[in-house]
């Protein structure tokens, strides 16, 4: 992808983000649209933050001030839903306090985001049990068929190391530590594919077995598990510079690239390397961000290695995957899939060949870290 290349679809994007505001302002996209067009939702769904996370990043690229003023009222509808932790009852405070209200204290010192994203990391914090060392994914704490964690959660530790060095409260940080450690003791299988689920013992605290939500089944590999699995460990190795966490993210890189069709957009399942299957066009965005965060960790050779494949994919995203019409899509980019039911999964079955809005905002981060040297929300 070449940095004209780059520059364009970035202008697309912004173009797009100001299409949505009247619609997206007091209200959030779904987790996914429906016929290429996202219906408006409440602030309820964990997918919550993306959509403003999308906002600041055009308020970064443009400095239009009408930006800003929409982000920040997304961040007073995240304050209110910390406060009275309104559907708050899983791990994603990452994933939606990070692009949200972290960025909000960034880039404009605003103490409402910086407020409700120290109330996140608590809420994250409450999530941990001592008995296996893991932050729990979902429903009431200590439900025994709840004692689980997913791959996903190492993108929401961003949200504790931020707090751990925001507060000077060193638990955020050792419990985000703990949590990445019984990941990767768990859930990367010997072939450097990963598990979505481990669930763990509620007595003794020891690792039980691997499972599947989303993938199509247990022992496969749901690409956006390997996704967030690829991203989760640059930011790990950006918080702590372990040599583990180094050696993991390539691994698990070396096996998504093996499992990749010719233009490097992944099938839903890394177990699918052609045919009819549904693509997810945003395992490739996350993917491309994780990239280029660890570009900026290792040596000369390997991160010019890891900048120009994090290019070929984002190319790949604008040429092939990319909303250039308004009237055909509200998004960003086309061929993502959330949740393809199977006989073998658990999940609803939604949002296949559609928009996702973490999609979106991955694709929006991994332009913006090809166009200028940027600081994460993350």
């Amino acid at each position: 992808m070449t940095d004209d290349e780059v520059a364009s679809a970035m202008a697309a994007v912004v173009a797009q983000v100001r299409r949505n505001l009247p619609t997206f302002t007091y209200a959030t996209q779904n987790h996914s649209s429906v016929g290429n067009f996202y219906p408006a939702v409440p602030n309820t769904q964990w997918t919550a933050g993306f959509w403003p996370g999308s906002i600041w990043l055009a308020y970064e690229a443009t400095g239009d001030k009408v930006l800003r003023h929409a982000a920040q009222i997304h961040v007073q509808s995240f304050l209110n839903r910390i406060e009275n932790r309104i559907e708050t009852d899983h791990h994603d405070m990452g994933f939606l306090y990070s692009p949200s209200c972290v960025a909000a204290w960034k880039l404009v010192s605003d103490e409402d985001g910086r407020r409700a994203a120290l109330l996140a990391a608590d809420q994250l914090l409450e999530r941990f049990h001592e008995k296996g060392q893991f932050i729990q994914a979902w429903g009431p704490m200590g439900e025994p068929g709840n004692y689980r964690y997913i791959i996903d959660c190492l993108l929401n530790l961003a949200l504790l190391f931020w707090a751990s060095e925001e507060s000077g409260d060193a638990r955020y940080r050792e419990k985000a530590l703990a949590h990445a450690h019984t990941t990767l003791a768990n859930s990367i299988r010997p072939d450097h594919s990963t598990y979505h689920t481990f669930y763990m013992d509620p007595v003794t605290g020891a690792p039980v077995r691997g499972a599947t939500t989303q993938g199509y089944r247990d022992e496969s590999a749901w690409a956006r598990g390997q996704a967030w699995a690829i991203a989760g460990m640059a930011l790990c190795y950006r918080n702590e510079r372990q040599a583990a966490y180094m050696d993991v993210f390539e691994n698990l890189l070396a096996y998504y690239l093996e499992h990749l069709p010719d233009d490097l957009v992944p099938y839903w399942d890394l177990m699918f390397t052609d045919g009819d299957e549904p693509r997810d066009s945003s395992s490739a965005a996350i993917v491309a961000c994780g990239l280029l965060e660890m570009a900026g960790l290792v040596g000369e050779k390997r991160a010019g290695e890891m900048r120009t494949l994090a290019r070929q994919m984002l190319g790949s995203l604008w040429r092939n995957y990319a909303v250039t019409d308004a009237a055909v899509s509200n998004g960003f980019l086309l061929h993502g899939t959330y949740s393809k039911k199977t006989p073998f999964n658990s999940c609803r079955g939604e949002g296949v060949d559609e928009c996702v809005t973490w999609g979106d905002y991955y694709y929006f981060e991994g332009l913006t870290r090809l166009s200028r040297q940027w600081t994460p929300y993350w």
